[in-house]
């Protein structure tokens, strides 16, 4: 596993009263067909060792909790995390995707997320410099889970037209099952300013790896094809967040991702069409 460095960037903003609801256990996602997906002890480093610390757990603490932005500007640090790091990182985010999934975007509150976690809140605000930055990183993690899954249980259609649509829907469906996890990633995606690029970057290129993969093809796909999975890979965004805000029922979402995933038919070579 490539080792991570802690990310950068800086915001402004207040963070909004949390939401109602308890939240559900935390270190699990959405991507399950049935219920709760798996762990992140599938795919993370477990463990700790006794490296030491990019900053002191008793750092300065940062200003308002985050809205979309906030907190101080974080040091960039040039060491990787240790086991111990990674921990304390899967920790966060475990902290944060149980409070979404308990309250949505508003429930994600910096100074609950660093008590529920066990950090200082400096110390979170180091890893993750606002609240916008956790969510998209907690994005970042649901989608590796997903991509884990569908390589465990890939889409059963031989057409790559099929398979992506199949591999979409069941994201969607698993999404369904966790409505106020995904309002809250989306909602910070929307949000995100320049200050978290690189993380809003990273999130696209998993989600372009993940269709890509899900076509199944026996070489590397050509212009036209990656062409579609660019559209298909802006419908998707767009249709979910039109779900998200009450202006499109599932049938419609449903509907729109199967019509798009159709363009890799016509973008297929002329010797896959034949």
């Amino acid at each position: 596993m490539a080792a991570r460095t802690v990310p950068t960037g800086t915001g402004t903003g207040r963070e909004r009263a949390p939401g109602s609801g308890a939240a559900p256990e935390a270190g699990h996602g959405p991507w399950s067909e049935t219920g709760t997906g798996a762990g992140h002890e599938l795919w993370s480093d477990a463990g700790q060792d006794a490296g030491r610390e990019p900053w002191p757990e008793g750092g300065p603490e940062a200003g308002p909790d985050a809205g979309p932005g906030a907190g101080p500007a974080a040091k960039p640090s040039p060491l990787p995390l240790t086991e111990r790091q990674e921990a304390r990182r899967r920790r966060i985010l475990d902290a944060s995707m149980g409070l979404a999934c308990g309250g949505g975007f508003d429930a994600v509150q910096m100074r609950e997320v660093a008590e529920i976690s066990g950090v200082a809140l400096g110390t979170l605000y180091r890893y993750f410099p606002s609240k916008i930055h956790l969510l998209v990183a907690t994005m970042e993690d649901q989608l590796s889970l997903l991509h884990l899954a569908l390589r465990e249980r890939p889409p059963a259609a031989t057409a790559p037209s099929e398979r992506v649509a199949e591999t979409l829907l069941r994201a969607f469906r698993a999404l369904q099952r966790e409505p106020l996890l995904a309002e809250a990633m989306f909602r910070a995606l929307i949000f995100a300013d320049r200050s978290v690029s690189t993380e809003v970057d990273t999130v696209s290129r998993l989600t372009t790896t993940i269709i890509v993969d899900a076509m199944g093809l026996p070489t590397a796909p050509s212009g036209d094809q990656l062409s579609a999975v660019r559209v298909i890979e802006h419908t998707w965004h767009a249709a979910l967040v039109a779900w998200l805000s009450g202006r499109a029922p599932v049938a419609q979402v449903t509907e729109d991702l199967r019509t798009v995933c159709r363009l890799l038919e016509q973008a297929a070579p002329p010797t896959a069409k034949a």
